[in-house]
């Protein structure tokens, strides 16, 4: 890529021994991992060998792991699944979530309430952080799933899921908790900061990975009704033939990814705290969103006062600089972001905010190249506005 990728959080470059570990099970290993012949068992066990290291890599045992086709489907999975099947079990009919979730769990959310489920969203603080108060006070003996995501997608905080947890606890005992780590991985053991969730999504090409695939840990037989049913493949919770070889660039990519976290966070977050040092000391009216000591390394999220964020998206593009405005599920949408509206950004602000994330693939030279480049953009588009008559 000849630009300044800046935008990680939407996809990741894939690593290259991720990519190496794929090509044999697209070219030589080709069977159904479901036959009873010797090419099909080779590949069922490559598939195992695959879903073993996802497991160790996220705290869970093997048969937890359920390969799915990205993180939405994981998140559907887990977010309708458990709903339906408490339901079905008559343990209630509770659902409470976050503004701040993605639009995988947003959506999943709308869908049961107009399925009868009682739905509660809960707010946020201005540091980007779910209410915890607002979460309390929304728990009650009928909540049967509660789903809090691990990393914000949009402006990188990280959520307090220990204390989730603690109140999920006290407050509907009988509760599955879900957690999104699709944006986690990169910066955190997952192992260790979503211990406390039943239902754990990650996404493959958020750290390196494949795209069209994800996964969705299931944690001490929790109860789901599948999506997708059919052939009873992963367990009769997701039906279909099994990507192979994107299961093996996964968990390829995802030990790769657990082996290099703590080197990359630190090199990855002195870039991050560069680029917005350098935006802050030549750019005037740009505001950091969100609490930087609650963010993960590789977040870049800041509002540009009097700038439309899709034009400056456009002009940076042209000068050669990658970035999104808003999260990549709704960059492109006129509609303020529901985090920038959760998280209560005035609104002169929010239309001008862009997200620039760094990941793996990250260097010096971006940010050299991308602190060249934004102050000048920003500064056009900023005369331009001011002359266009009104």
């Amino acid at each position: 890529m000849s630009g300044v990728y800046l935008d990680h959080a939407a996809s990741t470059p894939m690593r290259a021994d991720a990519v190496a570990a794929m090509a044999p099970f697209l070219t030589q290993h080709y069977a159904n991992s479901t036959g009873a012949h010797g090419a099909a068992r080779l590949v069922k066990a490559a598939l195992e060998e695959a879903r073993e290291a996802v497991a160790e890599a996220l705290g869970a045992a093997a048969g937890e792991v359920v390969f799915t086709g990205s993180g939405t489907e994981a998140d559907n999975l887990a977010v309708e699944g458990a709903a339906r099947a408490a339901r079905a079990a008559g343990r209630g009919d509770g659902v409470v979530t976050c503004l701040l979730e993605h639009k995988a769990v947003l959506a999943s959310v709308d869908r049961l309430a107009t399925e009868g489920f009682a739905v509660r969203r809960v707010g946020a603080t201005r540091a980007g952080i779910v209410d915890l108060d607002g979460l309390a006070d929304a728990l009650d003996a009928t909540t049967t799933v509660v789903s809090v995501m691990l990393v914000n997608n949009e402006i990188g905080t990280i959520q307090p899921l220990g204390d989730v947890a603690s109140l999920v606890r006290a407050r509907a005992p009988h509760a599955v908790l879900h957690t999104d780590a699709v944006q986690a991985v990169p910066w955190l053991d997952v192992a260790t900061a979503a211990a406390d969730a039943s239902l754990v999504s990650i996404s493959a090409h958020k750290f390196g990975g494949p795209k069209g695939m994800g996964a969705l840990v299931v944690r001490g037989g929790v109860a789901l009704q599948p999506l997708i049913e059919g052939g009873g493949q992963e367990r009769g919770l997701r039906a279909g033939t099994v990507d192979v070889a994107g299961a093996v660039a996964t968990a390829c990519a995802l030990q790769r990814t657990t082996a290099t976290r703590d080197d990359e966070v630190v090199r990855v977050a002195r870039l991050r705290d560069r680029l917005l040092g350098g935006l802050r000391s030549d750019v005037d009216d740009v505001v950091e969103t969100g609490d930087r000591a609650h963010k993960v390394g590789g977040s870049c999220h800041v509002a540009f006062r009097g700038v439309d964020a899709e034009l400056l998206v456009v002009a940076l593009d042209r000068a050669g600089v990658y970035a999104s405005a808003g999260s990549s599920c709704s960059s492109g949408a006129t509609q303020t972001s529901q985090v920038l509206a959760a998280i209560g950004l005035d609104p002169d602000l929010a239309g001008g905010a862009i997200r620039f994330s760094l990941g793996h693939a990250s260097t010096d030279a971006d940010v050299d190249r991308a602190l060249e480049v934004i102050p000048d953009v920003v500064a056009t588009l900023r005369r331009r506005t001011a002359l266009a008559p009104r």
